[in-house]
């Protein structure tokens, strides 16, 4: 895509109104979202409207579900329930990490006051309604993070007073999940999300809210597997949203199941183009790329980099109808050719990716870090120099943007950089020292589910740096660390063989080489250099 069209997007996202794109999922016999009843006092012909819209709420259709709760209100003008569906549809993706902009408060704030001047006819409906208020109310006074626990807090007790009421368990459950704290390890609050989804789930199996949620509860290294049977009923029970389509890549992702990830997400991007939400198919891309090139399919790999300005000429910054809001579509351009470098060891490839601005601190330094890293291994090192300065720059403006999430994760991107660039200073003992620093403050955070993993894990970084200054058998370590965290990895599984195989562990080195080879058995020629080495050696 030409530079000047990227950054009239750009420039679009960060002064136009965040309006939700009427992207409607066709109603009919075809379509298949699930099944939901969302209890209400409307007329009968609101009914059947309003349950499509909590099914498309609950897989994060925004766009289709504010749609579908706006047929339910012409059916029945006092049904003010609707416009608590409309609210929180505006909210977004509760797992977006990110202050939402004033436009998407002004929009959900006018939603909660039509509930309000319509009414309810019943206590519990207000009580909803109150409930999602907290989102937006004194936003300018409030913190976002105490708005969000306020809602917690707020459904938690909708769900006490209504404990017959399944919907406001659900509703619950997923909040106490998208409130938690990305760097509590202990996962207090997804436990407890999860023990009031599992019981529900095998009452109601068609549910698409609860095998959703059920994902994201379970969305962290030490708990992903028990996602697996979610993970794969999900997209069965509602293939007709693309979110639902592509959300079992979350759990195939985390453990390590490549192919899974691959065809799921080739379902989501097609559905998310057919019904024209561009950011689900960005997203889809990205998730997809990671997982080809962890199984060398980098054939295929370049096809999707090669479509990427396609797919970014039909992005529109200002929709917020889908589960991957704006955001996740800028992260998926920039991350998409960053990993395209990374992931391959191409590093001079790195060093001359363009950094197109996004408006979002966070997105442009994944260019950065990966041109840091690039020139630094690639032996400019006037380039990464300059390429870690302007991570210090972009960290500077997201912490004055108070996104103590993201600045933490640049910093952590900071921190890798400037220990290649000692290390390619001949300064090997503080670049050592610098990126075990960076490996141990990414292991006390989790990632934000927009990206499928860290661009470059830290310490799988401090296991190449080691071996590369020659200490195999400690590096053999913080390759086996990584593969605890990120299972099936390319670079970590052929670091591990490699540092195995030079601290002479033979037998350890062919596993891993054989574990590499399973991995990569739909890779295509071109074969990778390190994929050939695996073969070669296991043919010994």
């Amino acid at each position: 895509m030409p530079r000047a069209i990227f950054i009239a997007l750009c420039l679009t996202a960060t002064t136009a109104p965040a309006v939700a794109q009427d992207h409607r999922h066709p109603a009919g016999a075809a379509e298949k979202l699930g099944t939901v009843h969302f209890s209400n006092s409307c007329a009968a012909g609101a009914q059947p409207h309003l349950d499509r819209a909590v099914s498309l709420l609950h897989s994060f259709e925004f766009g289709a579900s504010t749609a579908a709760f706006g047929d339910a209100l012409k059916a029945d003008p006092a049904c003010g329930i609707t416009q608590w569906g409309v609210a929180l549809s505006r909210w977004g993706n509760p797992f977006a990490v990110g202050i939402r902009p004033p436009a998407q408060l002004q929009q959900g704030l006018a939603a909660v006051e039509r509930a309000r001047t319509i009414g309810a006819r019943t206590d519990r409906e207000r009580a909803y309604i109150e409930a999602v208020a907290h989102l937006y109310s004194n936003a300018d006074q409030r913190p976002q993070t105490a708005r969000v626990e306020a809602y917690r807090d707020a459904m938690r007790e909708v769900s006490r007073r209504y404990p017959d009421d399944s919907e406001a368990a659900i509703f619950f459950a997923l909040s106490l999940t998208a409130a938690e704290d990305l760097n509590d390890k202990s996962y207090a609050s997804r436990l407890q999300a999860v023990g009031i989804l599992e019981p529900l789930f095998e009452k109601h199996p068609d549910h698409p809210g609860l095998a959703h949620y059920l994902i994201h509860s379970y969305d962290v290294p030490a708990l992903a597997p028990r996602a697996l049977d979610a993970a794969k009923r999900y997209s069965k029970i509602a293939p007709s949203a693309p979110h639902a389509l592509h959300m079992p890549s979350h759990t195939f992702t985390r453990v390590g199941l490549w192919q899974e990830s691959i065809d799921t997400n080739i379902a989501s991007a097609e559905v998310a183009r057919q019904q024209r939400v561009t950011s689900e198919e960005l997203h889809a891309s990205d998730y997809q790329m990671y997982a080809y090139l962890q199984t060398a399919q980098d054939a295929a790999a370049g096809r999707l980099l090669a479509a990427l300005p396609g797919i970014a000429a039909r992005f529109d910054p200002q929709s917020t109808a889908s589960a991957a809001p704006p955001s996740a579509g800028y992260y998926a351009m920039a991350a998409i050719p960053a990993r395209w470098a990374l992931e391959r060891g191409r590093w001079a490839d790195a060093a001359k990716l363009e950094v197109r601005p996004s408006g979002l601190p966070y997105v442009d330094a994944l260019t950065e870090f990966a041109r840091a890293i690039g020139a630094a291994r690639s032996g400019d090192v006037a380039a990464a120099r300059a390429a870690v300065a302007n991570l210090e720059a972009l960290r500077a403006r997201e912490a004055a943007l108070n996104e103590r999430y993201w600045t933490n994760q640049i910093d952590i991107q900071r921190r890798s950089a400037g220990a290649w660039l000692a290390f390619a200073e001949k300064r090997t003992t503080e670049a050592l020292r610098e990126m075990r620093e960076a490996a141990d403050a990414e292991d006390k955070t989790e990632k934000a589910g927009v990206t499928p993993g860290p661009m470059a894990p830290a310490r799988e970084q401090l296991a190449e740096m080691l071996l590369e200054s020659g200490d195999a058998r400690a590096a053999l370590q913080e390759f086996q660390a990584v593969l605890v965290k990120e299972p099936h990895r390319f670079r970590a599984t052929y670091g591990a063989a490699r540092a195995a195989s030079q601290s002479g562990q033979t037998a350890a080195a062919n596993r891993y080489f054989a574990e590499l080879v399973k991995m990569c058995g739909r890779a295509a020629a071109p074969v990778r250099s390190e994929l050939a080495q695996a073969r070669a050696a296991l043919k010994k």
